[in-house]
């Protein structure tokens, strides 16, 4: 019999490729998802892709009925927690929300959980959540920190699920720090499609790449770095879909838990973005240089060795991969995507 999971947030862009992912595996799969941040059609996208249909329940991991609801109508094995909101700079127009929605969810999601008996549970964390300070690359043992709201709610869940672990020597987590995913699924049918401005760099260059808007803003080109311009780790959204499998198989097998970095272990820098993308589109996209965000940071990158020693992952795909990817689903499954599927 195969394990079920619940998946919240799992039409959104990781959830999404990490249902495809544990519907390859053999999991049986049930996603919750409240659509502020994704879209209904996402559920039929999700059956073309993998041939299942696919169990989805609209409801927010806010009200405790609705969640309890789903606790009573399947027998979980484990949950992976996705749903949150999570651009930086709006949490810091808008903390309380975030701490309402990222802080008060899990714990929403831990009590439906101690209700129901479920012991496994895989958290959706960030790289944020380490000390600005800190010299790349970024490993699991460093100080943490914050220099945002979203990094404090995403730090604030690690401390709730550790104490939790405390209380309950029987619950398993698995905390996934990771860092900037990129990239789409093979198929062209599930990609990034944040409804608002994209806060992140792959996406804004794909809607400067299909014209949506003018140019790229660079903010700063005299870091210290090859090119001056910040260097980032980025992941293909693959790799991070098959990171989250692999650490509910652990919990699974019935494993401890343990806190991982997804990421790649090395940086590529914006222009090297832009350019990767400029040949996956076909032509030159414009820019332009923009003085310093304060608080940006010249470089930032994963030390990954823990993850492939505890979850034996480690990431395949490159950046060309990452950026053909993206144009792939912008030039298909993008274009047929309506407001509101």
């Amino acid at each position: 019999m195969a394990f079920k999971i619940l998946l919240t947030g799992g039409l959104g862009y990781i959830g999404s490729h990490t249902y495809v992912d544990l519907i390859a595996a053999g999991f049986d799969v049930v996603i919750i998802d409240n659509l502020c941040n994704s879209k209904r059609g996402v559920s039929d996208r999700l059956e073309q892709v993998t041939g299942v249909p696919t169990d989805f329940v609209e409801a927010d991991v806010l009200d405790k009925a609705a969640l309890a609801q789903v606790f009573t109508d399947h027998n979980f094995d484990a949950v992976i927690h996705f749903a949150g909101l999570k651009a930086v700079g709006e949490s810091v127009e808008k903390p309380l929300q975030y701490f309402q929605v990222n802080v008060v969810g899990m714990v929403n999601v831990l009590q439906a959980m101690q209700v129901a008996g479920v012991k496994s549970i895989v958290f959706s964390s960030s790289a944020t959540v380490y000390d600005p300070i800190q010299p790349s690359p970024l490993n699991e043992g460093m100080p943490t920190g914050y220099a945002n709201p979203y990094g404090y709610t995403k730090l604030t869940c690690e401390q709730i699920l550790q104490q939790a672990c405390h209380a309950d020597p029987d619950l398993k987590t698995g905390i996934l720090r990771y860092f900037n995913p990129a990239g789409a699924h093979a198929s062209g049918l599930i990609g990034e499609d944040p409804n608002d401005i994209p806060n992140n760099l792959m996406p804004y260059i794909s809607r400067v790449a299909s014209g949506d808007y003018p140019f790229l803003r660079i903010w700063g080109n005299d870091y210290d770095t090859p090119d001056g311009t910040g260097i980032r780790d980025y992941i293909h959204v693959a790799d991070l879909a098959a990171g989250h499998v692999k650490s509910v198989q652990a919990l699974l097998s019935r494993e401890a838990s343990h806190l991982v970095n997804l990421g790649t272990g090395k940086g590529y820098s914006v222009l090297e973005m832009l350019n990767a993308y400029s040949t996956a589109c076909g032509r030159a996209l414009p820019y332009e240089i923009m003085p310093r965000r304060a608080g940006d940071l010249a470089t930032t990158f994963a030390e990954v060795g823990r993850a492939k020693q505890l979850l034996g992952f480690s990431a395949t795909r490159g950046l060309d991969e990452m950026c053909s990817s993206s144009w792939h689903w912008i030039n298909t499954g993008a274009k047929l995507v309506s407001p509101d599927g």
